[in-house]
């Protein structure tokens, strides 16, 4: 059990440092050919029969959560047998490539630095590489919004989630979520040809996030009175804003982050060059600016180490005490 600890740890140190190694190909990569692959071949025996196509969503989910858990797990297995400190520094290595954090703080400033230069249409097209909705209409304001709600919402589904999975069941059931994570992003839409095809992906994204963004917010509220920004209006808005997203989990960071930083966010946006109506999350104490970006990175980093500290110290003292258990028997 404490392995999977250690790994967690030294993953999120090696984020921290480094960052995402873009220099070797991402399992998350092979996981969305796998997606792709199986979402093709299910189409063709489906045709467009709305049951078919439900079932098969359910059968693709099915099949991609199974292998991305049982490949990493097995591999790790025949390791461990010839060489086990290899074994260790493999899922070492593999946490550190499920880990976000980096890579969001990475993206966010990217944002950053074009507001601070006055490149508006650099910040846009900036943004539009972390967010899902049109960009190019986008004031400074909307800008910098956009960028917040990214790095609130991902700092449960990019760091912190996948960290409670790698604590409960190392890489491999991180590898898990991350397959469960990638089928939502690219079946999950509310559009025609994902109606009945992404439900269920869509679905088990929701049920495998339900606890660990609920889990999050509460740690970053604590993260909010730390780092000296609105805790008390953190937690207020959670408790009243928390619910204000189609999705069951979205707002659940969002809104503490709305209230750590005193503004709103949220409300209407385009995609797809559509409307789309949505409830402002937080109240406009004043206007979102450039420098929000980097309160909600800190807002994160804060958020994810309280959460290791934490979760890592339930997990040694429970796996001490049930070794100390197996030793009396």
């Amino acid at each position: 059990m404490l392995t999977s600890l250690a790994a967690c740890a030294a993953g999120f140190l090696l984020d921290f440092i480094f960052g995402d190694p873009v220099w070797l190909y991402h399992p998350v990569r092979l996981i969305g050919r796998l997606i792709d692959f199986l979402e093709e071949k299910l189409r063709k025996i489906c045709g467009d029969a709305p049951g078919c196509l439900a079932a098969a969503g359910g059968a693709l989910w099915l099949i991609t959560a199974i292998s991305s858990f049982l490949v990493p797990f097995l591999l790790l297995g025949a390791v461990q047998r010839i060489l086990p400190s290899v074994r260790f520094a493999l899922e070492c290595f593999w946490c550190y490539q499920i880990f976000a954090a980096r890579c969001l703080a990475a993206e966010s400033r990217k944002v950053y630095d074009r507001l601070r230069e006055n490149d508006l249409p650099g910040a846009r097209k900036a943004v539009s590489m972390i967010v899902g909705r049109d960009t190019e209409s986008l004031s400074s304001e909307g800008v910098a919004k956009a960028a917040v709600e990214t790095v609130a919402e991902n700092t449960s589904d990019g760091v912190t989630a996948p960290m409670i999975y790698m604590l409960i069941g190392g890489a491999p059931l991180g590898f898990l979520y991350k397959a469960v994570n990638t089928m939502d992003s690219m079946l999950g839409y509310k559009n025609e040809r994902y109606r009945y095809f992404g439900r269920i992906p869509a679905r088990m994204d929701d049920l495998f996030n339900y606890l660990p963004s609920r889990i999050t917010a509460l740690f970053m509220t604590a993260a909010a009175f730390l780092t000296g920004m609105d805790g008390k209006n953190a937690w207020k808005t959670y408790r009243r804003d928390r619910r204000k997203h189609a999705s069951p989990n979205a707002a659940q960071t969002e809104s503490v982050c709305a209230g750590a930083l005193d503004v709103q966010l949220a409300g209407d946006a385009f995609y797809f060059g559509k409307k789309c109506e949505k409830e402002n999350i937080g109240d406009p104490l004043r206007p979102v600016e450039a420098e929000d970006i980097r309160r909600a990175g800190r807002l994160m980093y804060v958020t994810a180490v309280l959460m290791l500290l934490l979760l890592g110290m339930v997990k040694f003292f429970l796996a001490t005490g049930m070794a100390g258990m197996g030793g009396r028997v």
